[in-house]
This record gives structure tokens, C-alpha cells and sequence, in this order.
């Protein structure tokens, strides 16, 4: 095992004493091509130009010596550390930080950054990034080769962003730019980069927060989910009642990085309370009306989301893949439509005994694991403890079973 492993951040300022006391030292240097060529590097020492960090950590785990490896940075942020210090390479690491691409970006940009999330894209799962940005007024994107601003921006299709592109932040070779995600498309940008992903229905907390990430109590909020219907200042229609939202909810377990379907939105309640989980969600309804109601919903809550007016299954067509989906219209056509695209859950409700086995029988054809449960809610007048309201649904959920 190396004697000593420093992990340098560098953020194209120059190096602080004590970076370059171990880069003297050292025996063995790792790093990108732009790190390799920093002054300072002991011409005898050993270079290694990191591609897979597995494999340069495997490497200095053999390395009689003392080990620099050079990152972007502050390399504790979404950087080399964790890797390097995993438990199958057994190495201990001191660590001098730089400035954090994402805080000089936001610097750049002369925006605080603490209401902000910040998630990595990669090419393999760069649509959970989008939908961080489909659900969040203001983003950090880490990029990639193949995930970058243009890839970000085709996912985005119509949801409108604005986005500041800050190329080779530290280098000769800095650039920001800042325009709509709608022209981000049409241009070629040079890696590494970060994009400040900024728009919707809100900017955050004007006073501040306490918490890094969108604060959990702006905007000003009713405490807990499936809220009654005057939270939504609208009547609920059929099928969207308290005690069903909360079971349809709990099934569809919306999170962050999830894209939602809400098909047949109705008031927008559903819709609103996947949003407040951090999910993306799209709302679809055949009634403007509908539609009208649940972007104020959304409005009213501080929760964006996408609301497509028209009727399913033809809508869902070019609509981007999702999570989970919730079909409150539309019956067995419709989830069978939804099956089809092969979300991880899918949950609806039906009436009748018929229409249940109608929607349990298509989601058992299209591979997923069904269950079915017959709620019964009776709401009552406590002042004088009598039955007011009685409602009986069929709640049927479908999951796609693991491996």
C-alpha cells in the first residue's frame, strides 16, 4: 500500500502550501490530462492518467511511495474520495479541497446556491436528472460525456428552462453562457461543464432556509398528504376521495429523480401530492376544465408540473417514459396502454367487480404482480356521531416483479 494517498482539488487557482508540499513529495501522480500537466509534478514520479478510478485505486494500492491524485474541485463533492476509499482498496486518504464546480458555477452566475439540488448525469440514467429539473426551480447539473446541456435539453422537450452553461470553469478556456433550454439543442459544448437549471413556478424561499435543497416548508404548506378537498379550494370529483388518494399514493411511492403519470387528473390533487414527494409529474385529462383546475392546483401548492390536455391512450404516445402511473379514467384500455411502457407500478381503482378483474386481468397479461383490496370509507358527522357519506372502491395496484 502507498505510504501517504493526497487527494488535491484544483479549481485553476494555484495550489495552497500544503497541496504543493505533497505533490513535491510524491512518487506516484494521478489525474486528468489537464491535472498531469500542472507545474510542480516531480519529474521522476510515476503518472497515471486517470480513466477508470477503480483501476488507478488498484494501482496505488501496490504503490510503494507517496500518491497524489489531482481532481476537479472539491473531489469530497461528488468526487474521487468515495471510490478511492472504498472498502475493497483499503486506502486512507487526506484530502485538500478546492472550490466545488457547482459553487463556482452559481458564483459565476451570482446566485446562492444553498435552495439548489445538485445531481450527477450520466448517459445510462440521464432521464432521472430531467426529471429533478421537470420538478425543481433550480438545478445543478453535473455532466458527461453523452448527458450533457443538449442531451438535457431534447429530455426536457417542452418543459421551458433557462440554462446557464458554465464550460471549463478555472481554465484559460472559461466560458458561461446563458439562454432557453429550448435553443441549449442546437450547440456543441465543450466538456467538462455544469448547467444551472433554472424556471417554473417558483424561485424558493426569498428570506432563505435551513436546510440545504428546496426547503420542505416553502411554499407555506398544510402538514401531510391526501389533504381533504378544501386544501384544493375545488369539490373532488369520483374516484379522487381522501382515503383512496392516500392508498393510491402509498402504493405508487412517488420520490425524487420519478416521472409520475396522473391520467385523468381531475381537481389535481393526486397530481399535486406526487409533486410535493419530489417526483415530476405529468398531468393528463381530456376536460380543459380538468386541466385548468390542476395547474392551479399546482400553482396554489408551489408544485410544478406538466398538465397535457387530451384523451388517453392516443396522449400518451410521445409522451418521455415513466416511474409510476396513476389511471384514475380511461379503464382496462388505458392501463393496458400504460403496461405497455412498462413503469415500475401502475394503480387504479374501478366500481364494479367487472371492471376490476377487466384491469387486473390486463395488468397480469402485461407482466406485472396484481393486488387488489376493496376499501370502504364512511365519513361521519362527529356532532352527532351519524354516518354522512359512505364510499366503496375497488383499489387495484400492479408491480413489476424484481430480476
Amino acid at each position: 500500500m502507498a505510504d501517504r494517498v493526497t487527494v488535491i482539488g484544483w479549481d485553476g487557482s494555484p495550489l495552497t502550501d500544503a497541496a504543493r508540499s505533497a505533490m513535491g513529495a510524491a512518487t506516484l501522480v494521478a489525474g486528468a490530462a489537464h491535472h498531469l500537466a500542472l507545474p510542480g509534478i516531480p519529474p521522476g514520479a510515476e503518472r497515471i492518467r486517470l480513466g477508470s478510478i477503480d483501476l488507478a485505486a488498484r494501482r496505488i494500492a501496490q504503490h510503494r511511495g507517496s500518491a497524489v491524485v489531482l481532481a476537479d474541485g472539491d473531489p469530497g463533492f461528488f468526487g474521487v474520495v468515495r471510490t478511492l476509499r472504498a472498502p475493497e482498496h483499503g486506502l486512507e486518504v487526506e484530502v485538500v479541497p478546492a472550490v466545488s464546480a457547482v459553487a463556482a458555477a452559481f458564483a459565476r452566475a451570482g446566485m446562492p446556491w444553498d435552495d439548489a439540488q445538485v445531481v450527477v448525469a450520466h448517459a445510462r440514467d440521464l432521464r432521472r436528472a430531467v426529471n429533478v429539473c421537470r420538478a425543481h426551480p433550480k438545478v445543478a447539473v453535473l455532466t458527461s460525456p453523452g448527458a450533457g446541456p443538449a442531451e438535457l435539453a431534447l429530455l426536457l422537450g417542452p418543459v421551458h428552462r433557462t440554462f446557464v452553461i458554465c464550460e471549463e470553469l478555472g481554465t484559460e478556456h472559461e466560458r458561461v453562457t446563458v439562454l432557453t433550454s429550448d435553443r441549449a439543442a442546437d450547440h456543441t459544448w465543450r466538456d467538462p461543464n455544469v448547467v444551472i437549471v433554472i424556471g417554473g413556478s417558483g424561485t424558493g424561499a426569498t428570506g432563505g432556509g435551513w436546510i440545504a435543497g428546496r426547503d420542505p416548508g416553502y411554499p407555506p404548506a398544510l402538514r401531510g398528504w391526501a389533504l381533504p378537498a378544501d386544501a384544493y379550494g375545488t369539490p373532488l370529483g369520483e374516484g379522487e376521495s381522501t382515503e383512496l388518494r392516500a392508498a393510491q399514493l402509498a402504493r405508487l411511492g412517488p420520490r425524487v429523480g420519478d416521472l409520475v403519470w396522473d391520467i385523468g387528473s381531475g381537481s389535481g390533487a393526486a397530481a399535486v401530492e406526487a409533486g410535493r414527494f419530489g417526483a415530476a409529474v405529468i398531468a393528463v385529462d381530456r376536460d380543459p376544465e380538468a386541466c385548468a383546475r390542476t395547474a392551479a392546483a399546482a400553482r396554489r401548492h408551489g408544485v410544478q408540473l406538466q398538465v397535457v390536455c387530451g384523451t388517453a391512450p392516443q396522449v400518451l404516445e410521445d409522451l418521455p417514459e415513466p416511474d409510476v402511473v396513476r389511471v384514475a379514467g380511461g379503464g382496462a384500455p388505458v392501463v393496458a396502454a400504460c403496461a405497455a411502457r412498462r413503469p415500475e407500478r401502475i394503480v387504479s381503482h374501478a366500481v364494479t367487480r367487472d371492471e376490476a378483474e377487466a384491469v387486473g386481468r390486463v395488468l397480469a397479461e402485461g407482466g406485472y404482480a396484481v393486488e387488489c383490496t376493496l376499501l370502504q370509507a364512511v365519513e361521519l358527522d362527529t356532532s352527532a356521531w351519524t354516518e354522512r357519506e359512505r364510499a366503496v372502491t375497488f383499489l387495484l395496484s400492479g408491480h413489476r416483479p424484481h430480476g
